[in-house]
């Protein structure tokens, strides 16, 4: 599905299922795609909404300096556009959990739960961003296949590359499939977002911490940050997955979801 937001902006996106909605975020540099696992499940019980983020999949590309808090707003006029008024649940994983956290800053009365999945509050280091830098190179130079392979290995466990190929199969082929332009504009929102540890206790809505156990780019202790910060969050653990948890192990993902979305 597609929603014509202005003439500058058009998001796809899925809508799957009844009740009680359920918006989904994904992770860089990939797309809606990577949630297919969660909306097979969750749309059983929920109203499930995956869209595109901006500049990926089918959605538009960012006109203006790129940003987190651009999705953010995007991911709201989506709502607005379907007529959702009521508060939503709210799932992000990585690049999605920093749109959902900001999100979560600016527009509180939308959500009634939050999910944050292999995720952080931290900004990126100095380090780190000049690591964005370099991906931004790479993208522009190279094209979407070279950052994708790049980034898969460090996306996956050793033992899901090794036991799963079409996992890793399917990650690069998603991230392959994704424009240069919005590879390296989404790097250049993740290289300047802001630090969102100085307002995490604003959060007032019941959250949800998920991290895999083996996360190599936001570790456990990154999650914990985010549980400590969280005024009631809770934290659980995948075990034996890595940055991708819901790919790695859906079934454990969608039970740690499902269980707290019926806790609400």
């Amino acid at each position: 599905m597609e929603a014509k937001i202005s003439a500058a902006l058009t998001i796809k996106y899925e809508d799957v299922g009844q009740g009680s909605p359920v918006v989904l975020l994904h992770a860089f540099p990939l797309c809606r795609a990577m949630w297919q696992p969660q909306i097979d499940a969750i749309s059983k019980e929920y109203r499930v909404l995956a869209p595109d983020l901006r500049g990926f999949g089918g959605t538009s590309a960012f006109e203006g300096t790129p940003s987190i808090e651009q999705m953010a707003d995007d991911i709201v006029a989506l709502l607005d556009a379907l007529n959702i008024q009521e508060p939503v649940a709210l799932a992000g994983l990585s690049m999605g959990g920093y749109v959902a956290l900001a999100l979560a800053r600016k527009y509180p009365q939308r959500l009634r739960a939050l999910i944050l999945a292999d995720t952080r509050a931290e900004p990126d280091t100095a380090e780190g961003k000049a690591k964005r830098d370099e991906m931004i190179q790479l993208a522009e130079s190279k094209g979407a296949l070279a950052v994708a392979e790049q980034m898969a290995p460090n996306l996956l466990t050793a033992a899901t590359r090794e036991k799963q190929p079409l996992i890793m199969e399917e990650v690069v082929t998603m991230g392959a499939a994704q424009t240069p332009t919005g590879i390296a504009n989404a790097l250049r929102a993740l290289r300047d977002r802001p630090d969102a540890r100085v307002w995490l206790s604003e959060i007032k809505v019941p959250t949800l911490v998920i991290v895999g156990s083996e996360d190599a780019l936001t570790p456990v202790a990154m999650a914990q940050t985010l549980q400590k910060g969280i005024t009631g969050a809770w934290l659980i653990t995948i075990h034996e997955a890595g940055h991708l948890s819901n790919l790695e192990h859906p079934t454990a993902f969608n039970q740690a979801v499902l269980s707290f979305l019926r806790s609400l």
